[in-house]
């Protein structure tokens, strides 16, 4: 492990000792994101209710700066610069360095017409459809691991050559029977999923941020 990242891991261990037992399921998530990050691919993700909201913010900390400014590099300065010299002073001190990742939950025009005109359960499978290809990460977050539109994107996911990331409780369901990967916290309450949830992403994001990112 690089050792900044190691203490980061290290770090959320110590706030959250119970999730010692997900040490290395996170580590190896960690892992399957950023290779793929490492070879043009992107990170999809998706999940239910509180599980939404979670995706939603999954992509925010990872399409700007979370906790590093993320400058932009002086090849990519440049070229904005002879796009449109004026315009492109503010575009530099602006714009900040992203990991690529779309949140499958907030597309409202092409969720309603699959669950309108199709199934509703479809509605994650169809986006990793057309969004996915070989080489990206789907992310399923689904605190019970039985949430049917989540399990549908897994096995689209697997498909066509996406890894695919379970983020999920309990026992962990169905889902972490049909992913490659599982993170599945050590409670069974759904609120208690959801809250220890937010604190390994957040730590998956900072390791992505702190592996691609100069301070």
């Amino acid at each position: 492990m690089p050792e900044q990242n190691n203490s980061i891991l290290d770090e959320l261990i110590e706030r959250y000792p119970g999730l010692s037992s997900c040490r290395d399921d996170i580590w190896q998530a960690y892992v399957m994101i950023r290779e793929s990050y490492q070879t043009g691919g992107k990170l999809l993700v998706a999940g239910n209710g509180g599980s939404a909201a979670d995706a939603e913010h999954i992509v925010g900390e990872l399409m700007k700066g979370f906790r590093k400014k993320r400058q932009l590099k002086p090849d990519m300065t440049e070229k904005i610069m002879n796009v449109n010299p004026e315009i492109g002073i503010k575009l530099c001190k602006s714009l900040q360095g992203a990991l690529p990742a779309i949140a499958l939950t907030g597309h409202v025009a092409l969720s309603t017409a699959c669950a309108n005109d199709v199934d509703a359960a479809m509605g994650f499978a169809q986006q990793v459809f057309g969004y996915g290809n070989k080489g990206d990460v789907f992310l399923g977050i689904t605190t019970s691991g039985d949430s049917v539109n989540i399990i549908n994107a897994l096995v689209t996911a697997q498909a066509k050559g996406l890894k695919t990331i379970v983020l999920t409780g309990r026992d962990g369901g169905r889902a972490a029977t049909l992913t490659e990967h599982a993170v599945i916290v050590p409670e069974t309450e759904t609120y208690r999923i959801q809250e220890l949830h937010l604190p390994v992403y957040h730590t998956l994001c900072l390791m992505l941020e702190d592996y691609f990112f100069e301070s």
